[in-house]
């Protein structure tokens, strides 16, 4: 799959062709009619440390938006990976699940979480930023936040 525009943000990658949650920094780039790509932007990456393991649920489970798809071990972070829809796991990568640093070096990309069809994609969807200036404005507010806590490294 090919990758769209990204910048740089205060040194972090954001990628502008895909959707985010801002609670979770999960990302949801539509692939095709009532089908998504999920993952977890750089951000969040950085904010759980590095990453040890991830899981996913089996292809096939019934997802809801806000409830867990799988887990993440970090060295900051364990806790569930929250879905940003409502739909169905068609694909986990298991990729990422052997290698969770494959998420750290390519969240856009090779490091991607799993694959939904959608059940409401117009009503998740629109729940989500879409804007590519919103994103931005998002993105830098929740980078300079995170270094004044100390979240983050300057």
């Amino acid at each position: 799959m090919e990758q769209g525009e990204q910048v740089i943000v205060a040194g972090f990658p954001l990628a502008l062709d895909r959707r985010y949650q801002a609670e979770t920094h999960m990302w949801v780039l539509p692939t095709d009619p009532g089908r998504a790509r999920i993952g977890m932007d750089p951000l969040g990456i950085e904010t759980s440390g590095t990453l040890a393991q991830l899981s996913f649920v089996p292809v096939g489970t019934q997802l809801t938006a806000g409830r867990p798809f799988g887990q993440l071990e970090a060295a900051k972070f364990v806790g569930p990976l929250v879905s940003p829809v409502s739909g169905t796991v068609l694909a986990v990568n298991d990729a990422a699940a052997i290698d969770a640093g494959l998420t750290e070096r390519d969240p856009y990309g090779a490091g991607w979480l799993i694959e939904a069809s959608l059940s409401d994609a117009a009503g998740d969807l629109s729940r989500l930023l879409a804007d590519a200036a919103e994103i931005t404005a998002w993105f830098a507010a929740k980078i300079a936040d995170y270094r004044r806590m100390g979240v983050i490294a300057q």
